[in-house]
């Protein structure tokens, strides 16, 4: 039974008027009254749409309808006598006739009330049930004749009375069970003495379906319609026992946890009030994160786990916040999340020379992974390692990768990274444990195939704290990089998506297994056309642009370019040109502020007044005047240089002296050198009492720059020949390669950075070894057209080529001095 409907116990009598105020229970006689009084031929209807009324029950009806407003009203003023049915389908706002159950109850209006809110809610007792014949009207109301609803006989035998006595005991029990029933409703059961009303009562007050209801309504006779209560009251009674025993084994858990539950709730509303977020919210916010994620199993489980883990966590302890963070780091990691891919070769090539002149090598690499991958398109990622001096855009040639092959772009800076946590991160255990730079640098870009570039991989440092180049192996390795392990994440994270794109200056400080995993590109340094070319097309307008002028406010012709390039740079790249000629769009930019006149077309003479007087003279690399000197080609890690090899003979007892701030591998060269001029002393037409009656010196100019390295063998050997026999080295002539006590030639490396060198100091022959003739095919003929080359690969060939004939006035001998040598 329903709470409000218990309230309607006292209402049921077959006398009711307006000026009642106690209403006392049916009895047997009044409900006899009530049976014996006819029944009108036709009834103004009124369809209800959520209840059933049973005769001799009261309940109020709230009216809604304009069609039952109007009905009421008219009702009230007459008769007071309605007839009420339920319609079959409770969601149709405006029932036809048809849509009518055929079974109704006839109503007597009790009260017509108007509530404050503008309802209309009256109060009607069912009389007798009727059956619907046939519909006389329907508006403004529905009008129908009736007929009266005959009941069968019944006879009071002894199964019915005990089914009777049944309902009464099932009907106390639920009330005892239900806590929203009242106590005196089971003393109102006890009181009603019509068992035809006791079904009716009950029927009416019940929780049971309407088509229920109606179903009872419709039966006519009384022993079918008790026994079908008596079922609808074991299904409730059935129900609260249920509900009871669930209750009572919850509310002892709920006894243990009450305490907490309150102070969280509690401490939720104060962090609400305060502006934060609860534990809660956190919670659900990860939880709908993580649906939208489309990572693997393995991962999807780890998250879950962890996750729960974090539930179960106090929000004051301070693991909380170390969980939380590690849950946002793998929602925002992009788990197979991929950029797509654009595999217009021609658009690629476009780009690639849009932003970068020259680098052809580079270039066709990278043309080449685009095609495999535009065929294959699952092949691992290759690992590219661009080596050249700095400035000639290794670095800013992954930007352009990544717009060429539509990636995201990423870089990490490596000089002077001596922590291994700095690439697989730390432990979560760790106070301020974090994710490595992989890790975050992958974060960071969205996706999970971006271009990575790792610049300046030779310059990783090494200490106590470990070996970054160690921990780098499996970044780089492609057969590993599939299950990359980063401390703080704890799972294996697939790398093998990545274009990684290392950049270094120098090949002699990477640790060996480290190199073996990258494919190497050299990135040469950029002939006086090449720079030219860049100036024009790059450097000039972005310094226009960044200092706000315009074309016609700045003419600098090549010729001027050319100048900037050998008066005031040497270098392999464009990095110290950029600053030059960022120094002179300044210095116009300075006249057009300062409203002065000048003229766009710049001269030789603005740009010494502009830049100060020329830093290099080329002239001081031209010509070998004394015997002794050498020019030799080396190669830095700023790209080529020339440098002279000076050596000088004074009396004493055969020392060798060395100077110019050399490394080991350089002296060694020294030595070898004179040893093997000392013993093929006769193939040169030298004395061998030389050796023991002069000193020789060797020096290397600019003393305070470090040198080192085994190219120098050649031009050394050349230095002491030429001071021993006094026979000069031919002009505008440079040599650079390795020698042996035998005194073979072998090859060295930068060729093509110093062949650049060679031309900028106006050489214009060179000596290399045979095996370096692949380099020089390896450039391009336009640039190395005014240089001429010889292979060798003897000394004796070098020396030939190198020294003139002709030797000093004095010769050299025991008797001698010889201050004329001495530079």
């Amino acid at each position: 039974m329903s709470k409000q409907d218990i309230f309607d116990f006292h209402s049921a009598m077959p006398i009711i008027n307006e000026d009642t105020e106690f209403f006392p229970l049916m009895s047997q006689q009044d409900e006899d009254e009530m049976n014996n009084e006819e029944t009108p031929e036709t009834l103004a209807i009124l369809p209800l749409r959520n209840t059933v009324l049973f005769p001799g029950v009261v309940i109020p009806i709230t009216v809604g309808r304009d069609k039952s407003i109007k009905l009421i009203k008219e009702a009230y003023k007459g008769n007071k006598i309605i007839g009420v049915v339920s319609q079959k389908d409770v969601s149709i706002e405006d029932p036809t006739f048809e849509q009518l159950n055929t079974v109704g109850t006839v109503a007597n209006i009790i009260k017509l009330l108007q509530m404050p809110d503008g309802n209309t809610t009256v109060i009607i007792q069912g009389k007798q049930r009727f059956s619907l014949i046939e519909e006389v009207q329907n508006e403004p109301y529905i009008k129908a004749v009736v007929k009266k609803f005959e009941e069968q006989k019944h006879k009071a035998d002894k199964e019915f009375k005990t089914l009777i006595a049944s309902i009464r005991e099932m009907s106390a029990q639920i009330i005892q069970l239900s806590p929203n029933i009242p106590t005196e409703a089971g003393i109102a059961l006890k009181n009603i003495e019509s068992n035809s009303f006791l079904i009716n009562f009950i029927s009416s007050n019940m929780n049971a379906e309407m088509a229920d209801k109606q179903k009872i309504l419709e039966m006519n006779k009384l022993q079918d319609r008790a026994q079908k209560v008596m079922e609808l009251l074991m299904v409730e009674l059935q129900m609260l026992e249920l509900r009871n025993q669930i209750q009572s084994k919850v509310r002892t858990d709920l006894d243990k946890q009450q305490r907490d539950y309150f102070l969280n709730q509690q401490l939720k509303t104060i962090q609400e009030e305060l502006g934060g977020s609860s534990a809660d919210l956190e919670f659900d916010a990860l939880q709908e994160k993580a649906k939208q994620k489309k990572w693997s199993k393995a991962v999807a489980s780890h998250f879950d786990k962890e996750l729960d883990k974090l539930g179960r966590m106090n929000p004051a302890a301070p693991d909380y916040s170390v969980q939380l963070n590690y849950l946002e780091l793998l929602l925002d990691l992009p788990w197979s999340e991929f950029t797509k891919d654009n595999f217009d070769l021609k658009r690629a090539q476009r780009i690639l020379d849009k932003d970068h002149f020259g680098l052809e090598k580079v270039k066709q690499r990278i043309i080449e992974y685009l095609a495999v991958l535009k065929l294959k398109r699952d092949m691992k990622a290759p690992i590219l390692c661009l080596v050249g001096p700095p400035g000639v855009g290794k670095t800013s040639l992954g930007k352009s990768i990544a717009k060429a092959l539509g990636r995201k772009y990423v870089r990490m800076a490596l000089g002077g990274i001596r922590d291994e946590a700095e690439i697989r991160g730390h432990r979560k255990t760790y106070i301020g444990a974090m994710p490595g730079r992989i890790i975050s640098s992958i974060k960071k870009a969205g996706a999970d195939n971006p271009v990575f570039v790792l610049d300046e991989i030779d310059k990783v440092g090494t200490d106590h704290r470990g070996d970054p180049s160690s921990a780098l192996l499996e970044v780089l390795d492609p057969e590993q990089n599939s299950a990359f392990y980063d401390h703080y994440v704890e799972m294996d994270y697939d790398l093998s998506n990545i274009l990684f794109i290392a950049t270094a200056n120098s090949l002699s400080t990477i640790q060996p297994a480290l190199l073996d995993r990258m494919e190497i590109i050299e990135v040469n340094g950029y002939t006086i056309e090449e720079k030219i070319e860049i100036a024009k097309k790059y450097l000039l307008p972005k310094q226009k642009e960044n200092h706000g002028l315009q074309n016609k406010d700045i003419n600098l012709k090549p010729a001027l370019i050319e100048k900037v390039i050998e008066d005031y740079t040497r270098e392999s790249g464009v990095r110290g040109l950029e600053k030059k000629i960022g120094s002179i769009v300044r210095g116009v930019a300075t006249k057009i502020a300062m409203e002065e006149t000048y003229q766009p077309t710049l001269t030789p003479e603005d740009i010494e007044r502009i830049l100060g007087a020329p830093i290099y003279d080329k002239d001081l690399y031209e010509g070998n005047e004394v015997a002794g000197v050498v020019t030799g080609l080396a190669w830095t890690s700023v790209g080529g240089d020339i440098l002279f090899i000076e050596a000088s003979l004074s009396p004493g007892k055969g020392k060798l002296t060395l100077t110019g701030n050399l490394g080991d591998v350089m002296k060694e060269s020294a030595v070898i050198a004179l040893a093997y001029l000392r013993a093929h002393a006769a193939e040169f037409g030298i004395d061998y009492s030389l050796f023991d009656s002069w000193d020789v010196h060797v020096h290397v100019p600019a003393g305070a720059t470090p040198k080192d390295g085994p190219s120098a063998g050649i031009t050394m050997l050349t230095a002491l020949t030429s001071a021993f026999t006094q026979r000069k080295v031919k002009q505008h002539l440079a040599m650079t390669g390795e020698i042996t006590l035998r005194g073979k030639v072998l090859p060295v490396g930068g060729i093509k950075e110093k062949i650049l060198a060679a031309k900028r100091a106006n050489i214009k022959e060179i000596i290399l070894c045979k095996s370096n003739r692949k380099d020089i095919l390896e450039i391009k003929e336009s640039y190395i057209k005014d240089l001429k080359f010889h292979y060798v690969t003897e000394m004796s060939e070098v020396i030939d080529m190198a020294l003139t004939k002709n030797k000093v006035k004095k010769p050299l001998d025991l008797s001698v001095k010889i201050p004329t040598i001495v530079n």
